[in-house]
């Protein structure tokens, strides 16, 4: 390596090494600009590192991409890859071009994967992953820790089931290492050429578990609902807000003549939609996973199947919180502002529902305590409280740390 190199490599070094001291779960490199560190969601320029130059960002391009990911910006103007930092952690890196010159977007992956315990998610996700077929979703907007929560699963199914698992990532994240399962980790552009070829070349693979990192298109949409009806349990991801954007998102993928098979089909498939915002604490210390959970009950698919009744869909979740450990955003974020874990405006600021939200945290619906305790058709059921209860609100369980939830760095 020459002198230059080295140079850019210490700056990147040093660069990186600052971002994850200060929490950041990304990191972006513009020409003329200070580098740029998000920190709980809040940009901060970091003067002390001076203005980037356009030499200087291309070399340091330059150091990250191989002969292939070279040719694939050449052609596209952006690649994904990922880089590891010795010592540091990995980063999903996005170089792309912009005003004609380069641009870096670096996202923060621990080596260590985080405990499922530590994440402050609802139990009842244990139960969801530990399934043995169907097809479960990981929804939210960019940044809003899929990937953390996808991983926290398999590493879960890893340290309970000895099964086989596969997966597809653009580009691989989290390294996984066989505990109880076997796992293969298979990248886009390095190791297959598409999600939906890499979907199908896994069903030839003797899986029992099929990660897909997004289903981006319909044929990956059709290529996982026609694997998960095959008895194999598919988990993936979808830029979409809620559990009932989620249903119409996938329906609406596919032209008219055919939604109404796949309708059947997803519903008939369907395990899971968990949904997840992240909203600053109120000690400001991390963030908190906000999360509609939507369980694929009986009613539930019939709401999928008949489109007159998908509306409903929210309705039900809410219902059937006790009895089957489901829940929507704003019963997960009353929870916390009960413990006092987040602030009576962000949880308005991230509500589905505000006003509905203001009204249940002032107490007019006191007498159920703001959370839907009946059955999905409204009506309290005996011993339903010692039925899915765990952890369905989303609360903290006793004993977890308050600053957990910084892991949430992953999209």
């Amino acid at each position: 390596m020459n002198e230059q190199s080295n140079e850019q490599t210490t700056f990147i070094e040093a660069l990186l090494r600052a971002a994850t001291e200060a929490r950041s779960s990304d990191i972006h490199l513009k020409v003329n600009s200070y580098p740029i560190f998000r920190i709980d969601g809040d940009i901060y320029r970091q003067e002390k590192f001076g203005v980037m130059s356009k030499d200087m960002i291309e070399k340091i391009a330059g150091s990250m991409m191989d002969k292939h990911q070279l040719g694939v910006f050449q052609e596209n103007r952006d690649v994904d890859l990922a880089y590891s930092l010795s010592g540091v952690g990995r980063f999903r890196v996005n170089i792309y071009s912009q005003r004609n010159s380069l641009s870096i977007a670096m996202r923060y992956i621990p080596f260590d994967i985080p405990a499922f315990d530590s994440l402050n998610l609802p139990k009842i996700i244990k139960s969801v992953a530990m399934k043995e077929r169907g097809l479960i979703l990981v929804t939210g907007i960019t940044g809003s820790g899929k990937s953390t929560t996808l991983a926290s699963m398999i590493d879960y199914i890893n340290n309970n089931k000895p099964v086989n698992i596969i997966t597809i990532e653009d580009p691989i994240e989290y390294l996984h290492q066989d505990i109880k399962a076997a796992i293969n980790q298979r990248e886009l552009g390095m190791d297959i050429y598409s999600f939906s070829r890499g979907l199908r070349e896994a069903l030839r693979q003797d899986p029992d578990v099929i990660l897909v990192g997004e289903m981006r298109d319909l044929e990956t949409i059709e290529t996982a609902i026609t694997a998960a009806e095959t008895g194999h349990l598919v988990m993936s991801t979808l830029h979409t807000l809620d559990a009932q954007e989620t249903i119409n998102r996938i329906i609406g993928v596919f032209p008219p003549y055919q939604q109404k098979q796949i309708r059947m089909q997803l519903a008939s498939v369907i395990s899971a939609v968990i949904s997840q915002r992240l909203i600053v604490r109120a000690d400001k210390h991390g963030r908190l996973p906000s999360i509609e959970i939507m369980i694929g009950t009986e009613t539930i698919k019939e709401c999928i199947a008949d489109e007159d009744k998908t509306s409903t869909i929210r309705d039900f979740i809410k219902s059937g919180t006790v009895q089957y450990g489901m829940q929507t955003f704003d019963q997960s974020l009353y929870s916390f502002y009960k413990e006092g874990l987040i602030t009576y405006e962000d949880a308005l600021a991230e509500s589905s529902s505000p006003n509905d939200l203001a009204l249940l945290i002032s107490g007019v619906n006191s007498s159920t305590d703001g959370i839907g305790f009946g059955d999905e058709d409204g009506r309290e059921k005996d011993g339903a409280a010692k039925t899915g209860a765990s952890g369905a609100a989303g609360s903290p369980s006793s004993g977890q740390s308050a600053g957990s939830q910084s892991v949430y760095r992953s999209n």
